[in-house]
C-alpha cells in the first residue's frame, strides 16, 4: 500500500501546481453561481415545494453542463505519461499497475469533491443571511451531494479509463465526455420509453436512468440501488484501465 500512498500524493501534487485545477475550479464555481441564482429566481418567484439545494440540483441544464468537468480531471491521467515518455519509467518503481490505477482515480475523486465545497458554502450562507428562511432539508442536502459523488466516482472511472487508450490529451478528453454523456442521455431515452411500458418494465428501467436517479436523491430520498450500480460500474471500468495499463507496460 506504500506505493500507492506515493503515487496519491504525487497525483494531488501534480495537479494543484497545473493550471487545469484553477480552470476546473473556476468552471464549476461558475455553473454553481448560475444554478444557485436560478433556484433562488424560482423560490422568490412563486411558492414552490421544493427547497433551493433541489431547485439547484435539478434542472436537466446543470448536468449536461456538469460533464465537462470529468474530462479536464482525467484528460491528463495516462495520456500525459504516454505523451512525455515517462509511462514506462513510471513501473521502474516497486509499483503496481493497481496502485497506479487507483492513485491516480483516488486522486481525481478527492479534488472532485473539493470541488463541491463552494456550492456547500453557498447553502449555509443563505440559510444564515435569511435567518433560517431558506429551508435547507438534511435529506435533500446529504441526498443531492451522495448522488454528486457516486455518478462522480463513475464517470471519472470512464475518464480515467478514456485516458489510458490514448496519447493525446484531447482524444481523451472527447471520449470521456462522450462517454458520461451518452451514458446520461441513453437514461433519458430510456426512461421517456420505459412511461409508456408497464410499472415493472419502469421500475427495472429506473435502475438505470440517471436522470430518474436525480430526481430521487435531490428530493431527499436515498436508494441503494442507484449506489450499488455506479459501484460496480466504476469498478468495471477501473478493471478495464487495469487491463489496458498492463498491456501496454509489457508491450514491446
Amino acid at each position: 500500500m506504500r506505493g500507492f500512498w506515493v503515487m496519491l500524493k504525487k497525483e494531488l501534487r501534480m495537479f494543484f501546481v497545473s493550471p487545469v485545477a484553477f480552470v476546473v475550479l473556476a468552471l464549476v464555481m461558475v455553473l454553481n453561481g448560475f444554478a444557485f441564482r436560478a433556484a433562488l429566481a424560482i423560490l422568490e418567484s412563486a411558492p414552490s415545494e421544493g427547497s433551493i439545494v433541489t431547485w439547484t440540483f435539478q434542472p436537466q441544464w446543470f448536468w449536461l453542463s456538469y460533464f465537462f468537468v470529468f474530462p479536464l480531471l482525467t484528460m491528463r491521467s495516462f495520456a500525459e505519461e504516454r505523451r512525455l515518455g515517462t509511462f514506462e519509467t513510471l513501473f521502474t518503481a516497486p509499483v503496481r499497475a493497481w496502485q497506479v490505477v487507483a492513485a491516480k482515480f483516488m486522486a481525481a475523486w478527492l479534488i472532485y469533491a473539493l470541488l463541491w465545497l463552494p456550492s456547500f458554502i453557498n447553502f449555509r450562507i443563505a440559510h444564515w443571511v435569511t435567518a433560517g428562511m431558506v429551508e435547507l432539508p438534511a435529506g435533500t442536502m446529504g441526498g443531492s451531494y451522495i448522488i454528486l459523488m457516486a455518478m462522480g466516482m463513475f464517470n471519472l472511472a470512464m475518464g480515467v479509463f478514456a485516458s489510458s487508450l490514448t496519447r493525446n490529451q484531447i482524444v481523451a478528453a472527447i471520449l470521456s465526455f462522450t462517454l458520461s454523456l451518452t451514458h446520461f442521455m441513453l437514461g433519458v431515452f430510456v426512461m421517456v420509453i420505459g412511461r409508456k411500458l408497464s410499472d415493472s418494465i419502469v421500475d427495472i428501467v429506473a435502475y438505470f436512468a440517471s436522470a430518474e436517479h436525480i430526481r430521487i436523491f435531490t428530493s431527499g430520498l436515498i436508494d441503494t440501488r442507484p449506489l450499488i450500480y455506479y459501484t460496480s460500474l466504476t469498478l468495471l471500468f477501473l478493471s478495464f484501465t487495469h487491463q489496458v495499463v498492463e498491456f501496454r507496460r509489457w508491450k514491446p
